[in-house]
């Protein structure tokens, strides 16, 4: 057996060995990851609507919602006001792309995501404009078995306005 033949046979070993633990770790946590990205399908379906009482479903006992340019709303009745002020203020049309889900125990997670869409702000003639996002969401696993926002942070993507 010559010296490429060999080690063509080792690229392939390998190569098969890191595409066999490529797919295990994706089903590892499917039940998880899936009820996870759920979350995320439910909690932009609730921005488009502006369903505040969806949102808080959504949200663990100990939530905090840290918006760009704004203090963080701590706990559940904080963030329900910030909620409801934003969509007094805006009507939001966004989709969640996830780039990222991963488990980090048994009830605790992360997802990376990024959001792109329109924003119109209420009780103005002005037309909607662009809406991006990036975003951490922390997720708990909590008694009830259900994956919720503990923390979520986000800043804007959009290119600083002209002056």
């Amino acid at each position: 057996m010559t010296t490429s033949y060999r080690k063509m046979l080792a690229g392939i070993a390998v190569l098969s060995a890191l595409a066999a633990n490529a797919a295990a770790a994706d089903t590892a946590d499917t039940a998880d990851t899936k009820a996870i990205r759920q979350q995320l399908q439910r909690y932009e379906q609730a921005l488009k609507t502006s369903d505040a009482e969806t949102v808080m479903a959504l949200y663990a006992a100990d939530a905090v919602f840290m918006p760009q340019n704004s203090l963080p709303a701590v706990g559940r009745q904080a963030v329900r006001t910030a909620y409801d002020n934003v969509f007094k203020a805006i009507k939001l049309d966004i989709h969640f792309v996830i780039d990222e889900v991963q488990t980090l125990s048994s009830t605790w997670a992360y997802v990376r995501t990024r959001s792109n869409g329109t924003v119109k702000v209420l009780g103005t003639e002005l037309p909607p404009g662009p809406e991006a996002n990036q975003e951490i969401f922390i997720l708990n696993k909590e008694a009830d078995g259900q994956w919720r926002f503990a923390r979520y942070i986000f800043s804007t993507t959009n290119p600083p306005a002209k002056r």
